[in-house]
């Protein structure tokens, strides 16, 4: 198969469907402008740090490559690219200020890596690399969502575990630090690396979405990203989108939209019935009680009042009576069912039989009606 990114595994993990859609069929997303602008704003990154030796671009050439490579793609209007652009040299600026005060050269920008997990094919391109003074490295990813990263979303991105994995599997040098570099604020925010028991369970990750692609797993799961852009597509969404036939026969002649409706208002009046229903029910149940009766009596119907109760064992006295013998494994997770047809199993030693029977014990009780019709009764 060809190989994966992290982009197609998080997809597919959100809705295979989605992932075939898109990389299989070969459907393409709509364009969005905060897709360009973070295109835009890695690449100015990139730009900035890609240098064969210091110093790193002065803030003019940086802000004049700024505005030759902006992408003007999927901007819902003229004034919402202009407000963007607007911010866009603002962070610019802010990162300038920042880094090139204390320029060091990384030792990689947009690394390309392509490297092997049990014979899946994993690539990618990591923003920046660094090393440290320590001498080990330092993953750099930038990022242009709006809110700053929590703690949770840094020890948990499957990105970063993914890039760590590559670069300590491509180069066998120690990865010290993981970053998430929040572009709209200009605030890099780090944690620890990733422990062999994360890094054994990114791998698994991977081949387990590489074999749901082989076997052509591809079911729609509904998540935070519906509808995307292929909901024509998504049984969750194709009816609402795709017009109603004319004439069709797969709800009795009834339109979908009237049988939606009805169905609603249906389920609507069960629910008030239901807890009328309840309410009586318990007004009769407190009355027989109070009355010491077993049974009431209207103008047609007769209502039998009694109280049911239900027989099980007690977990300790069982497990007293069944570790000796050997016998308490068949019944783990005290199953009550398993219990019921080892008392009954003459296999079993009798005697056993006989005391697990004297262990059963009423375990709960609960009101039951039963309705009769009086003429029937006559």
């Amino acid at each position: 198969m060809k190989p994966l990114s992290y982009t197609q595994i998080s997809l597919y993990q959100s809705c295979p469907l989605c992932y075939k859609l898109q990389y299989i069929d070969g459907l393409e997303q709509k364009e969005k402008g905060y897709f360009s602008f973070g295109t835009t704003m890695h690449a100015c990154a990139e730009y900035f740090f890609k240098v064969k030796v210091p110093p790193p671009p002065s803030l003019d050439e940086l802000l004049k490559f700024y505005e030759q490579n902006w992408l003007s793609e999927g901007y819902e209007s003229a004034e919402e690219e202009a407000n963007y652009k607007a911010y866009g040299r603002e962070m610019l600026a802010k990162f300038w200020e920042i880094h090139s005060s204390d320029f060091r050269m990384p030792i990689a920008v947009e690394w390309m890596f392509n490297v092997d997990i049990e014979g899946v094919k994993l690539r990618g391109f990591i923003d920046r690399v660094d090393k440290l003074d320590s001498g080990g490295l330092s993953i750099v990813d930038y990022k242009t969502d709006k809110e700053l990263f929590t703690k949770d979303d840094l020890e948990k991105n499957l990105q970063l575990t993914l890039y760590q994995l590559a670069v300590e599997q491509s180069w066998y040098l120690q990865v010290e630090r993981l970053t998430l570099y929040h572009f709209r604020s200009n605030t890099p925010c780090s944690c620890q690396p990733r422990g062999e028991a994360q890094l054994e369970e990114a791998r698994s990750l991977v081949l387990a979405v590489a074999g749901g692609i082989d076997e052509e797993r591809f079911p729609a799961i509904e998540s935070e990203r519906c509808p995307c852009d292929f909901a024509e597509h998504c049984p969750y969404y194709r009816q609402k989108l795709v017009p109603e036939p004319e004439e069709t026969d797969i709800l009795g002649g009834m339109a979908v939209a009237e049988a939606i409706e009805r169905y609603v208002s249906l389920q609507s009046e069960i629910k008030e019935l239901q807890l009328q229903f309840d309410e009586i029910r318990q007004m009769i149940i407190d009355f027989c009680q109070a009355e010491g009766l077993n049974r009431v009596y209207g103008r047609e119907y007769a209502i039998t009042y009694k109280i049911v109760e239900r027989a099980g064992f007690g977990e300790d006295e069982v497990r007293a009576l069944l570790e000796p013998e050997g016998l308490w494994e068949r019944v783990l997770g005290f199953d009550q069912s398993r219990l019921r047809q080892l008392a009954a199993d003459e296999a079993v030693a009798k005697d056993i039989r006989h005391k697990l029977e004297a262990l059963r014990k009423v375990i709960s009780t609960h009101p039951q009606l039963w309705v009769r019709r009086l003429i029937e009764e006559e």
